[in-house]
């Protein structure tokens, strides 16, 4: 399964690709919302791990610019943001998930 994690904390993305790496998922990284946009729209995925604050472009923007161009791929957001609000404004622009960090390793391989 291949995976693309737009998160521009770098220790925490290598933490998060080391993690799927051992479970056998193939992962691509990138560092701002603008480069998640242009892999997803580029490349094929089983499914995209977006952080919602980071440079160039948000999260929740990235999502919404896919479905707008009918890119179906499933979509968690992976964020610090934890009010209701956040969380049903993430999942109303298009995603499919709303994860908050810090997370809990096994919950985010669910």
């Amino acid at each position: 399964m291949r995976l693309l994690l737009a998160e521009d904390e770098l220790d925490l993305a290598k933490g998060i690709q080391a993690i799927l790496k051992h479970h056998h998922y193939d992962v691509d990284h990138v560092a701002d919302g603008e480069e998640a946009l242009m892999y997803a729209r580029s490349m094929e995925y089983d499914g995209l791990i977006l952080d919602v604050m980071m440079p160039q472009m948000d999260g929740v923007t990235v999502v919404k610019k896919l479905r707008e161009n009918k890119k179906s791929t499933p979509v968690l957001l992976l964020t610090a943001k934890s009010e209701i609000e956040d969380k049903v404004y993430g999942l109303d622009s298009g995603a499919d998930d709303y994860m908050t960090k810090p997370f809990v390793t096994r919950e985010l391989l669910a």
